[in-house]
Order: C-alpha cells, then structure tokens, then sequence
C-alpha cells in the first residue's frame, strides 16, 4: 500500500514538473513596438519587443549601426551599398537557404541571446546571433520573431508600468517626434527636384533617418 502511494506521488510530481517546463519553453511571438535612443546607455538605442497577444513588453538594448540597420529596413530605404545583414540576404538567397524565424532564445546575467532557424529543405539549422543583428536579418526575409515564456516572465514589463528609465526612453520618443514635424514643415517648403537632391546627399552619407522624412514628403506628393 505504501509503494503505491508514493509511486503515486512519484507520477503527479513528473507530471506538475512536464507541465511547468512545457509553460517555459512555450514559444511566444513579439512584434517589434519602437526603437530609440536610450537614456540610461548612452550611444545605445531602446529597442523594444511586444507579445503579439498581451501587453507584455521586452526592451532590449543594441548599438547604433544595429539600430540603423533595423531602422533602415522598417523604412524601407534601399542604402547605395548593401550593409552587413544584406550581404546575409544575399548569400543565402544565393545558397537556396530559406530563414525560418527569428528566436531570442536566452538570457544569461542581463545578456539576450538569439537563434536565427534556416534549411536548406534537408535539414534545419539553428544559428547563434545577437538579438540584434538577428532581428536585423529576419526583417529582411520577413520572418516572426518569437521568444520563451520563462524569458517573458523574467525580463518582460507590463505595458501599464513604466521604469523611470522607461519614461526618460518614453520622452526621448516625444522629442524626436516634435524635431521629425519641424523637419516635415521645413520640407514642404521646398521643390520636388529639390527634395531629390537632398535625398540623394543623403543616401550619399548614409542618414537615412533623414532620407525617410524627405521620402516620406516625396511620397505625399505623388
């Protein structure tokens, strides 16, 4: 009698602790939410990530030519020479590889760390990769971004509770939006074959935060 009753409790244990790591390793799909510049690192940007069917938010933060790479692609601005991630593109365009998705699959002492799935049609293949260089890359296949639950639940923020960083990070936003619609004022005063030429100086430099803004007035025109 007393073997079964602890067989029994045995077999309810193994079975609590399956159910709670298949709660962890639940995958969950984000949504890229916002990206700016970050008040607590300075020279870093705030890049956040929201699930896709909750108002759980995870902030991650990456550097600037990371930063300008996603920007970039959210834009949609063809840059005059491929960058890094869309030589990636390229290559496993060139190798038949297809991108799957995108998973940041850990999370070590405040470090994420991220899996960029692909095959080949005959095997798949998990590939390390920053969360940001890997986003960077998915953005370009177009492909989900997804996370675990215990990451969610670890690092995560509720989107009805800011930090006080959160809230400097929140009025950086503000900021820029007001400094975007001054720039928008300024642009409708000029020509189109003069919103042309300062499109192509900057591309030529590279600014494509300022290439969006004359795009986006060249567009409204059209």
């Amino acid at each position: 009698m007393q073997l079964g009753l602890n067989l029994s409790k045995i077999f309810t244990t193994t079975v609590n602790q399956t159910c709670a790591f298949s709660l962890n390793v639940k995958k969950i799909k984000l949504e890229i939410l916002g990206l700016s510049p970050s008040q607590s690192q300075a020279g870093s940007f705030a890049l956040v990530l929201g699930e896709e069917l909750g108002n759980r938010r995870l902030p991650i933060i990456i550097g600037v030519f990371e930063a300008q790479a996603i920007a970039v692609q959210i834009e949609n601005i063809v840059p005059n020479r491929p960058m890094t991630h869309d030589l990636f593109k390229s290559f496993a365009d060139g190798m038949n590889y297809t991108l799957k998705e995108i998973v940041i699959s850990d999370l070590k002492e405040g470090i994420f760390y991220a899996k960029i799935v692909c095959t080949d049609n005959l095997r798949e293949v998990e590939i390390d990769a920053r969360p940001s260089d890997a986003i960077a890359i998915g953005l370009r296949f177009d492909i989900p971004i997804f996370t675990y639950e215990a990451i969610l639940s670890e690092a995560g923020i509720v989107s009805s509770s800011l930090t006080e960083d959160e809230e400097d990070d929140e009025d950086a936003v503000k900021e820029t939006l007001k400094a975007t619609g001054s720039t928008k004022d300024q642009l409708r005063d000029l020509t189109f074959d003069e919103l042309q030429r300062m499109l192509d100086d900057a591309l030529s430099k590279e600014d494509y935060e300022k290439a969006a803004s004359i795009r986006d007035e060249m567009g409204r025109r059209n």
